[in-house]
């Protein structure tokens, strides 16, 4: 038969390792989707500072020019 070399499949002995390596990325997934929504979220290096998040308040007409003022000022003393 085809691709029967001796009575040996490439298969057997094997399946173990690859059930293994599934359910491990399968577990790693899952942590680092965890970790990502619990401890942080975004993209590693994607953190934006206070400022910047000010601003884009301010932007958005969220703040009055007081108070985002009175903010800037808070977090940068």
């Amino acid at each position: 038969m085809m691709g029967d070399w001796g009575g040996m499949h490439w298969g057997t002995g094997f399946g173990w390792v690859f059930a293994i390596l599934f359910w491990a990325l399968i577990v790693v997934g899952i942590a680092a989707l965890a970790k990502w929504m619990f401890f942080g979220g975004g993209w590693p290096g994607s953190t934006r500072r206070p400022l910047d998040i000010l601003k884009e308040r301010y932007a958005r007409g969220e703040l009055t020019r007081e108070q985002y003022e009175q903010m800037r000022r808070d977090i940068e003393s």
